[in-house]
């Protein structure tokens, strides 16, 4: 990606790959949503509020919950095999961690194409975050929804996108 394609998606929110504005599921029944925090987050009310949105809007749903290390992040995508991977953020450390998390999911062979998103306040300097949400992107991220008065809607069409899979 070069640096003007950075630019551009800094305008956009949510933020998404350029290539694929929405991610395409793997053939066949998609795994449950996967929702969790950052390693260093140690916030519940976010993941709790995800997690009855995910599901009203027809997903099966992992609540991994706080301060979630990114090893057992990885581990836990491997063995349940998501549809979708969903990280939330309060602390202001999404940005500096998820670059981390999402570099331990991408090395994961098993775990490729599987969408990840990250959500919530990504720092905690104010006004860079248009640019960290392309950096994630970049990094790979396949959706960015920072904490704006747009998130919460932007983050509910997106899961409307997706193929549902609700809890039997």
């Amino acid at each position: 990606m070069y640096s003007s394609d950075v630019r551009q998606l800094s305008t956009a929110s949510p933020v998404h790959r350029p290539q694929d504005p929405l991610p395409h599921l793997p053939s066949g029944r998609p795994g449950p949503v996967l929702i969790s925090s950052v390693a260093s987050d140690s916030h519940t009310w976010n993941l709790v509020f995800l997690q009855l949105l995910i599901e009203e809007l027809g997903h099966e749903v992992v609540n991994l919950g706080p301060c979630v290390p990114d090893d057992l992040l990885v581990a836990e995508c491997r063995d349940r095999r998501p549809g979708l991977v969903v990280v939330s953020t309060v602390n202001g450390h999404g940005y500096q961690d998820g670059l981390r998390v999402i570099r331990e999911l991408r090395a994961c062979a098993e775990l490729d194409g599987v969408p990840v998103v990250i959500g919530g306040k990504l720092g905690v300097a104010g006004p860079g975050e248009s640019r960290q949400a392309a950096e994630l992107v970049w990094a790979g991220f396949d959706a960015v929804f920072p904490d704006d008065a747009e998130a919460v809607s932007s983050f509910a069409r997106y899961l409307r996108a997706l193929p549902q899979r609700v809890a039997s």
